[in-house]
């Protein structure tokens, strides 16, 4: 009976991983048909522009905006398998590090960019979760945490070239502070060994502060 229960809890658990990872993906498919057949691509014009002011709305926007389906085809497997490795622990993870990777990579982006550029796609998000991942097993320093780490280096430590300047149209400001954002949530987040003082230790010391 427990273990059917446990099987249970991880088939609620596997359904709300789906809904949430594919309701996204599939937001941004249907997003990118009603820009190519209604508007033209005209919706692409929302992604962030730095240092303008209407650029602005583009941090929110621009991770599920693309450049046609092609880019949208490159980063619908990356987003689908780390977005998952992210949400795996807990689906709170996944959405506190997707808050602070659109905020800290579109804020990144808006200053940093090249003025009179349009940044767009949900890569500034793969490089964050990708950051996430990778250096959380430095932060928190679990097994699982450090398991998880050395898994995505070893299937994705090729993204590390993109957060380098590139002259291919490629928004690498968007993968550096995607990666950075994914960094700082790591850091945020880590459960880290040692924060706290066992009740033992506590009672000592409320024992040797009332002599």
């Amino acid at each position: 009976m427990i273990e059917n229960r446990n099987w249970e809890a991880i088939g609620r658990e596997i359904k709300s991983h789906i809904y949430v990872l594919g309701g996204i993906i599939l937001f941004m498919w249907l997003l990118e048909v009603v820009d190519q057949v209604i508007f033209g691509t005209r919706l692409d014009a929302l992604g962030v522009r730095p240092w303008s002011v209407n650029g602005l709305r583009g941090i929110v926007l621009a991770p599920f905006l693309h450049v046609g389906f092609p880019h949208l085809i490159a980063n619908t497997i990356p987003f689908l398998v780390l977005g998952w490795l992210v949400m795996i622990k807990q689906i709170r993870d996944f959405v506190l590090v997707t808050l602070i990777v659109i905020v800290v990579s579109g804020m990144g982006i808006w200053l940093f960019g090249s003025p009179r550029s349009v940044h767009l796609g949900a890569s500034s998000l793969i490089f964050g979760y990708f950051g996430f991942l990778l250096l959380r097993g430095y932060f928190e320093r679990s097994p699982h945490a450090i398991f998880f780490s050395v898994i995505v280096g070893v299937l994705y430590g090729g993204l590390l070239w993109g957060v380098l300047p590139q002259a291919n149209g490629i928004s690498w400001q968007g993968h550096l502070f995607g990666f950075i954002g994914g960094g700082l949530a790591a850091y945020w987040m880590a459960d880290r060994p040692g924060l706290y003082i066992a009740d033992e230790d506590i009672s000592t010391h409320i024992r040797f502060l009332d002599e």
